[in-house]
């Protein structure tokens, strides 16, 4: 049967859970302590989009991508995705299942207006790197951290559209410190896609920006 990528169903979650714990944990990145945030696939499900690849009616590999911030979505601001947690099993590894969690998260954060997409890696995940590289993400050290002291993480970004929202300038991976500053409050002024000035309209609680041949965005 062909491989299947789609949103993860409820009693699926405890396999999930099961599934990254042990690439992570039996996989040597991860220490015991990190445990519970690996295995808490309900939160990535409810709180971001968790998705499964299935080969064979078995469910192989789960990745989770954030696309409206909140607690998934680590370094990210509006306007940017983050993938976290690719798992695949250690029997269907080099059949094309990272590879298509990850097309599917790109999917999903074109389909809600991201930017950008950002994700973190341990540097000895050598497989996950060439797997980045391969779809044309690029490193931005800038953006490397220790989310637990003596753990650095390397950071990666894909850009998804050629313009900067907020000061229309060409948007690179590393993205403009201070548009990245602008986006945790403002809407976006240029079209991502074309460059046009958005039509703006601000209120207390939302904000709409829209471009006359790419549609709208909102908060």
């Amino acid at each position: 049967m062909p491989l299947v990528v789609r949103p993860v169903e409820p009693a699926e979650l405890p396999t999930v859970a099961d599934l990254t714990a042990e690439v992570y944990v039996g996989g040597g990145f991860s220490s015991a302590d990190y445990e519970p945030e690996l295995r808490a696939a309900g939160s990535r499900a409810t709180e971001a989009s968790l998705l499964v690849a299935l080969l064979d009616d078995r469910l192989v590999g789960a990745v989770t991508v954030a696309t409206r911030g909140g607690r998934w979505a680590e370094q990210s601001v509006p306007g940017e995705a983050v993938i976290r947690m690719l798992a695949v099993s250690s029997g269907a590894r080099g059949a094309g299942v990272g590879a298509a969690l990850m097309d599917a998260c790109l999917e999903a954060a074109r389909a809600a207006g991201c930017s950008v997409v950002r994700l973190s890696s341990q540097e000895n995940m050598t497989a996950a790197h060439r797997l980045y590289d391969r779809l044309g993400f690029a490193r931005t050290p800038s953006f490397d951290w220790e989310p637990v002291p003596g753990l650095m993480l390397r950071a990666y970004a894909l850009p998804l559209a050629p313009w900067c929202g907020h000061c229309g300038v060409e948007l690179t991976p590393e993205g403009h410190a201070a548009c990245r500053r602008a986006a945790r409050l403002d809407p976006p002024r240029y079209c991502p896609s074309c460059r046009r000035r958005m039509v703006v309209q601000v209120t207390p609680t939302t904000w709409s920006a829209r471009c006359s041949e790419h549609g709208s965005r909102t908060s």
